[in-house]
């Protein structure tokens, strides 16, 4: 009994996902001619190697888990929020506009900027919830339009007059000391990371709410109910499109508050996109890798924010960076059909019995 639940498991099939993953990128990087053996050794002493390196890890991480959390708790409740990306985008706009033209003490500046992120993230996917729910129209097709129109409208807002940064034709101002999320002057020292920031513990906080709601309230219980079957839902009295509105704003809610962090926390501005930033594509990774799990989502937003910031280090051995695509990439491609791997040992469980 206790072999079969361990069959069953997610987490297993997601550990043999990511080990395939990091034999399949060894295959390419040995193809060219590079040890896969000093690649990874850079890589894990890239994240490993020094403190300050773990604490860049968690900085890279916590965008992530907010964006791994947004798409973990759409497909909870039976919506796929493909439209992360464009959450994330107008969620770091306007951080980034309020850090800058709000005269504000400090830490309520901050608390305001991450607030108005999150109803920036929220109404954006919400209006994707209204198309669906009014006139039918699935929200992949509506999302994916958005996250274009959220990537334009912040090239067009970055080169305004009063966000534009005076002598620079690619970026806006920097946001005010009194809107950043970083850790007070001596810590910064203590670190030994002039990055480190509270988005890591705001994510902390969030992924653990989105538990405490998803699994412990009625409101979770409608929504998951709701992704379970809608028309069930329905029978049962359930306001089944009141749900995918809700579960659509949480969920963009959530991603906006990633690019606050991201902008508040690292950046401190905004530069003009050459093409997507790809926060909220990983965030599908991070959801999926989780097995949509919010409390998952911290766990594997660490680890997509350690081959992040570990495989920026690749370069000094000679390997691409693009390696770490690879990885992730074939993670997700047996992560996606580890149903077949799992009936498989499930069969392999049976006659050995």
């Amino acid at each position: 009994m206790k072999k079969r639940r361990i069959l069953e498991s997610s987490v297993l099939y997601t550990i043999i996902a990511i080990v395939i993953g990091f034999v399949i990128g060894a295959l390419f990087l040995a193809s060219a001619g590079i040890s896969p053996a000093v690649a990874y050794g850079k890589l894990i002493d890239g994240v490993f190697g020094k403190p300050k390196f773990m604490i860049w890890t968690l900085v890279y991480a916590s965008p992530l888990i907010f964006t791994g959390l947004s798409v973990a708790f759409s497909l909870r409740t039976g919506v796929f929020n493909i439209g992360a990306e464009g959450q994330f985008v107008v969620g770091a706009m306007a951080a980034c506009a309020c850090g800058i033209i709000l005269k504000l003490p400090p830490v309520i500046h901050a608390i305001v900027c991450v607030l108005v992120a999150a109803l920036a993230g929220f109404i954006w996917s919400y209006l994707v919830g209204i198309l669906k729910v009014k006139r039918g129209i699935h929200e992949v097709l509506s999302f994916i339009m958005f996250n274009w129109i959220a990537f334009y409208l912040s090239n067009f807002l970055v080169n305004t007059e009063t966000l534009h940064k005076e002598g620079s034709g690619e970026a806006t101002k920097n946001v005010l000391d009194s809107a950043r999320l970083l850790f007070p002057e001596g810590i910064l020292k203590a670190l030994n990371c002039n990055g480190a920031n509270w988005g890591f513990i705001l994510a902390i906080v969030a992924a653990i709410v989105m538990w405490i709601i998803i699994e412990k309230t009625t409101l979770g219980y409608k929504l998951k109910a709701v992704g379970f079957n809608k028309d069930a839902a329905t029978f049962g009295g359930i306001n089944a499109d009141r749900s995918i509105l809700t579960a659509l704003g949480i969920s963009g809610a959530l991603a906006g508050i990633g690019g606050a962090v991201q902008v508040l926390g690292m950046s401190g501005r905004i530069s003009q996109f050459a093409g997507q930033e790809g926060y909220g594509f990983e965030g599908i990774t991070v959801a999926l890798i989780a097995g949509s799990n919010p409390i998952g989502c911290i766990f594997s937003g660490i680890f997509y924010g350690a081959m992040k910031y570990g495989g920026s280090k690749l370069t000094m051995v000679g390997a691409p960076e693009e390696v770490i695509d690879i990885i992730m990439g074939c993670v997700i491609i047996f992560i996606a059909i580890s149903s077949v791997f799992k009936e498989m040992f499930l069969k392999i469980g049976k006659k050995n019995q």
